[in-house]
């Protein structure tokens, strides 16, 4: 029963259902990237190069003969990988500088005292008495 009891306290933890949401959301943001990379960017890069399809280039290390099929290095995919990630990347910079930016404009800005407490309070009062009896 520890074991469940110790699990289920590990599970509630804010730490591990925000990690759990920064995961899927991260798993969208992959998808929509994905798109803007094979939809958006690589169509006219592809006609700025004559009209090359970076996903269909590959080149074949062995052709496909009878029930074999062909052994090819798929490199076009690799490319377009490699964009997804410097942009996914980019991104990622970009989101991380501008919070540690406003983190840095947050601890600029003077934090003013803390109010004294009751005790602290009377302490000075008895101070003040004792002042102006000596």
């Amino acid at each position: 029963m520890g074991m469940i009891k110790e699990f289920k306290e590990f599970a509630i933890k804010g730490n591990v259902i925000d990690m759990a949401v920064g995961i899927i959301i991260g798993a969208a943001f992959g998808k929509i990237v994905s798109s803007l990379v094979a939809d958006v960017v690589m169509p006219p890069i592809g006609a700025i190069l004559g009209g090359v399809d970076f996903s269909g280039l590959a080149l074949t290390v062995k052709a496909a003969a009878g029930d074999m099929p062909a052994v090819v290095i798929s490199y076009g995919k690799f490319i377009q990988t490699l964009i997804d990630f410097t942009i996914i990347a980019f991104a990622i910079f970009m989101m991380v500088k501008s919070i540690n930016s406003l983190k840095r404009k947050e601890e600029a800005l003077p934090t003013p005292p803390p109010a004294p407490t009751k005790e602290e309070m009377l302490l000075t009062e008895i101070r003040d008495l004792l002042k102006a009896q000596g």
